[in-house]
């Protein structure tokens, strides 16, 4: 059998050009990397035994060969020039006896149309053409977003992925399917049912009526292996409280992913996208969190969920045993998980997310509150929730919930908002952050707190300045600045002293004759005195 190579190919829309190579045993390819170049790749071969068939149609960067497989779904290699038809068409059959069929897509620009759900990927056809098809392998979740609307969104995380995607990527669409669709029943004992009830009852025959929009739900996720049946779960976990996003999930943990199923919500989960899992006792003393943060987040509509927040009764005991085989278990996951589990609920799923997501489960570290506990009461902007000072990070929950790491912090305000009795029995602490991220503040803090918090702050090397303790010390300062004035006055007076050649005895007599009750007296005796003298005066 011959063989031959083409250069500059992309493979499902990778980054980097690399060359393909088809040959008797099956497909390879491999990128190209430039000279001197550090970057390691791997080659991805398709065996021959995996090729089911093969189409041809107009692609991004030329012309599109795509191959649909039997387990490895739909392979896409770009990058074909026109005149490469002829010769692909004669390689595929001689060496994999399949037929190259071409497509043309349509190009009209319709947003309506038909889907169409093959074996490996979704086809949305505009009058009878193709005008885009989405592998299943590329579908993470899918929803009922409306009555008649279904939203799909797209994987960005690939396990097996061993290429580098290029550009921009799409995150979610959304189909709208009008209409209902009525439940047939083929089976030939309901019909007898059914005729028997209508002649004894009153001819009216009841038909369950199902949406359009359900019955493509309900496909979708059978054909995507969202539903529950996408393999044997390695353990499960059912009807869990989370407050974020709020409702109640069946967990169902699989080999690389996690599922979770709520009435309404449907979610899967990589273990790649967990970034973070905390385990934190809730300041009540009655119920334990464990916090997950994932990147991608989860997405309700136009709604992102970054942490996801289980709540569980600190009490609660659970035993399970994990479903898997003992060759297995000795191969992957031997010294990160046990295979049997029985302690407090809380306790098993941080230890068996720790085990699957290689993480490390974040908990409480040396700070305690004024009654000892991990966290403390505050409210952010309008919503009231607990502040959880950690070794590296601080962690607000549960609605919004915030982490910010000490390493994104600037400086630390500690101010008194307010007036009247209520500011003084609290406080806010404004966290500045770097690299223009603003600040976030924290409020209505007991003020009894403020002693360990500001020197568990201080403690991680975090600059943290008081403005009431900085106040208090410049209003003593300005007390103390006014004592020495009143000091100095009162020397200066001490130094003043009388004009002695200023001398006034009417304003003395006048003091004396206004307030001096023996002045009046003496007054009255000298004008006695002196009258008789002027009496006497005129008769002589």
């Amino acid at each position: 059998m011959s063989s031959s190579e083409y250069e500059r190919i992309y493979l499902n829309q990778s980054r980097l050009p690399g060359k393909m190579r088809i040959a008797d045993s099956g497909l390879g390819w491999k990128a190209q990397v430039s000279p001197g170049s550090t970057v390691k790749t791997q080659p991805f071969l398709l065996p021959s035994e995996e090729l089911q068939s093969s189409h041809w149609s107009r692609g991004s960067r030329g012309y599109e060969l795509r191959i649909d497989t039997k387990n490895r779904g739909v392979v896409s290699l770009d990058g074909f020039d026109q005149q490469d038809l002829n010769g692909l068409k004669k390689q595929l059959k001689d060496n994999f006896n399949i037929q190259l069929d071409v497509r043309e897509h349509s190009l009209r620009g319709w947003n309506w149309g038909k889907t169409q759900l093959t074996r490996n990927e979704l086809i949305f056809n505009v009058n009878n053409r193709p005008a885009f098809e989405v592998p299943y392998a590329q579908i993470s979740n899918t929803n009922l977003s409306g009555k008649n609307e279904v939203s799909v969104e797209f994987d960005l995380i690939h396990k097996d992925d061993l290429i580098e995607k290029a550009g921009d990527q799409l995150v979610e669409v959304k189909f709208f399917v009008p209409g209902n669709a009525e439940n047939d029943d083929d089976d030939g004992d309901k019909k007898m049912d059914d005729e028997n009830n209508d002649k004894e009852g009153d001819g009216v025959k009841e038909v369950s009526v199902k949406s359009n929009a359900q019955v493509f739900y309900d496909q979708l996720k059978e054909k995507a292996s969202i539903g529950q049946t996408a393999g044997e779960a390695m353990v499960s976990f059912g009807e869990i409280l989370f407050l974020t996003p709020r409702g109640r999930y069946d967990i169902d943990m699989y080999e690389s992913f996690l599922r979770l199923r709520g009435k309404t919500y449907d979610y899967k989960i990589q273990y790649q996208q967990v970034q973070r899992i905390f385990s934190l006792p809730k300041a009540d003393g009655l119920h334990h969190l464990m916090i997950l943060q994932v990147d991608p987040p989860l997405r309700q509509g136009q709604t992102k969920y970054s942490f996801l927040t289980l709540q569980f009764d600190s009490q609660e005991e659970i035993s399970v045993d994990l479903n898997i085989d003992d060759d297995d278990f000795e191969e992957k996951y031997k010294g990160r998980l046990n295979k049997r589990y029985a302690s407090y609920t809380y306790l098993v799923l941080a230890n068996i997310f720790k085990g699957v997501t290689e993480r490390r489960v974040i908990m409480p570290g040396t700070f305690q509150s004024k009654d000892q506990l991990a966290a403390i009461s505050c409210s952010l902007r309008a919503n009231e929730g607990h502040l959880y000072p950690l070794e590296k990070c601080m962690l607000f929950v549960t609605k919004p919930t915030l982490l910010i790491p000490y390493s994104e912090i600037t400086t630390i305000n500690f101010s008194r908002m307010g007036s009247g009795s209520s500011a003084s029995r609290t406080f806010d602490m404004e966290v500045n952050l770097r690299s223009g991220g603003g600040s976030q503040k924290f409020g209505n803090i007991d003020r009894t707190e403020q002693g360990p918090l500001e020197e568990f702050l201080k403690s991680k090397h975090l600059k943290v300045r008081n403005d009431e303790k900085i106040a208090q010390e410049m209003l003593a300062n300005a007390l103390a600045s006014d004592g020495d004035d009143d000091v100095d006055m009162g020397s200066a007076d001490e130094d003043d002293s009388p004009d002695e050649d200023f001398k006034d005895d009417a304003s003395d007599s006048d003091v004396a004759e206004e307030f001096d009750s023996d002045a009046s007296a003496s007054d009255d005796e000298a004008s006695g005195d002196e009258q008789p003298q002027k009496k006497k005066a005129k008769k002589n």
